[in-house]
């Protein structure tokens, strides 16, 4: 499981410690430098010295032994190339007649060399380069070591600073798991750090939507609830009068009304389910793929045809236009059978139901027209509650049929609305926004 802290403590250390390296080397090179400097001038004064006075003495004397003075080497030879003394005879060390700076590579390594002219003989003093490393290093050294020596510290220093950062986090964590399922109010964003608020925000936001989406099942099921007891208390009156008929035709009459009363049930029932998997699909989302609009309304005609025929309602289609949209063919479906059957119900015998789809703009229009007895304006925005029914409609329907088709068209971005066709009836218009070309 991935960590925070722990990353934040990785990245930090490893920040820390490339910073380190870095001034390491740096503090490196300059000691380097300061210490070249600082050699070249002892080489130099060290052979003008001998230039100037000690010939004679460093001629006769032995090989120098010290092991201070052993890190720098004397060479004296004359004007013609010959050596006259070296101080460490078994360094093979070429004698160079240019005085100045020269460096010079040898079995032992590379050698910084200064040549002097003394009248007749040139005098040299050369120092290997390996001691001048070895001195800058040192020096970085003792100015980094107090800094490595503190690294556990500080990495300590980072783990509890972090912790102590993360613990607002680490508290909201704590207080949301104690809470109980149906607590849903929100969480309050006093004494947060600014960087949890937008978090906390996204929560609270998420936490209104689902009260709603729960109060609105609850509400839901009040109402399915409420909607169902009186059906079945009917079925079961029903079912009663045809047990106690006194005569076949008594009999008759009474199944026949609890057949009827087992298909409004049977309706009701279907119209709940459809409005919950609707619901259910738009809660999560479901897939899209490109829906031929056209056709699904060549298929509810067909499909409505024999009851619409029954009825003696001519049913079909006025304007159909080939367009495509991205949406959920299911539900699109389910509106357009629930709109369309409604038509045909509430359509007198000898009345007339047309679809219609096409393009207006940005935007596909489905339309569903008929010579029914229409909505009055002043219902025209109730009927889409759930379970509302105009007053003294003929038809016994479930109230659902409406607001299904509402709920789908909010989901694909859509809107209804409901107007007085001509000369007579309800126009049923859908407008879904198409898909912008890339």
């Amino acid at each position: 499981m991935s960590s925070i802290r722990r990353r934040l403590l990785i990245a930090l250390l490893a920040g820390v410690t490339a910073a380190l390296a870095l001034s390491a080397l740096s503090t490196y090179r300059v000691a380097r430098d300061e210490a070249n400097a600082l050699f070249d001038y002892q080489l130099e004064q060290a052979a003008l010295s001998l230039r100037e006075g000690v010939l004679a003495d460093a001629l006769l004397s032995a090989p120098i032994d010290d092991e201070q003075d052993a890190e720098m080497l004397v060479q004296i030879g004359d004007l013609g190339g010959t050596r006259l003394y070296l101080s460490r005879p078994e360094t093979d060390m070429p004698l160079h007649l240019r005085p100045g700076f020269t460096d010079v590579s040898t079995d032992e390594g590379l050698w910084r060399v200064y040549t002097a002219q003394a009248r007749d003989h040139m005098v040299q003093v050369a120092q290997p380069h390996s001691v001048r490393d070895r001195l800058a290093a040192d020096l970085a050294w003792r100015t980094i070591w107090p800094l490595v020596a503190v690294l556990p510290l500080l990495g300590l220093l980072i783990w509890v600073t972090v912790g102590r950062g993360l613990a607002p986090l680490a508290r909201l964590a704590g207080d949301l798991g104690r809470r109980s399922p149906a607590a849903l109010e929100p969480v309050r964003e006093r004494d947060l750090p600014e960087e949890l608020r937008p978090l906390v925000g996204a929560l609270n936001g998420l936490l209104g939507r689902l009260s709603q989406a729960l109060e609105s099942q609850r509400a839901f099921v009040a109402d399915a609830a409420h909607e169902l007891r009186t059906p079945l208390t009917a079925l079961s009156l029903q079912a009663q009068l045809a047990q106690r008929a006194a005569s076949e035709a008594e009999r008759a009459t009474a199944l026949a009304q609890l057949r009827r009363g087992i298909e409004r049930a049977t309706h009701l029932v279907e119209q709940l389910l459809v409005l919950a998997r609707t619901e259910n699909q738009s809660a999560a989302g479901g897939g899209r793929l490109p829906v031929r609009l056209d056709e699904l309304a060549r298929e509810t005609t067909s499909q409505l045809a024999p009851v619409a025929a029954a009825k003696e309602v001519d049913l079909g289609v006025e304007r159909l236009e080939p367009i495509t949209l991205t949406g959920d063919a299911a539900s699109l479906r389910t509106m357009l059978d629930n709109l369309a059957d409604n038509a045909v119900k509430y359509t007198p015998r000898g009345g007339r139901v047309d679809l219609a789809v096409f393009r207006d703009g940005d935007d596909a229009v489905i339309e569903v027209k008929d010579t029914g007895p229409g909505i009055p304006g002043a219902e025209r925005e109730r009927v889409f509650d759930r379970f509302y029914r105009v007053a003294g409609s003929a038809q016994t329907g479930s109230g659902l049929g409406l607001a299904i088709a509402r709920r789908i068209a909010a989901e694909h971005r859509g809107s209804i609305r409901l107007d007085d066709a001509q000369p007579s009836g309800l126009r049923v218009s859908i407008r879904l926004p198409l898909d912008k070309p890339a």
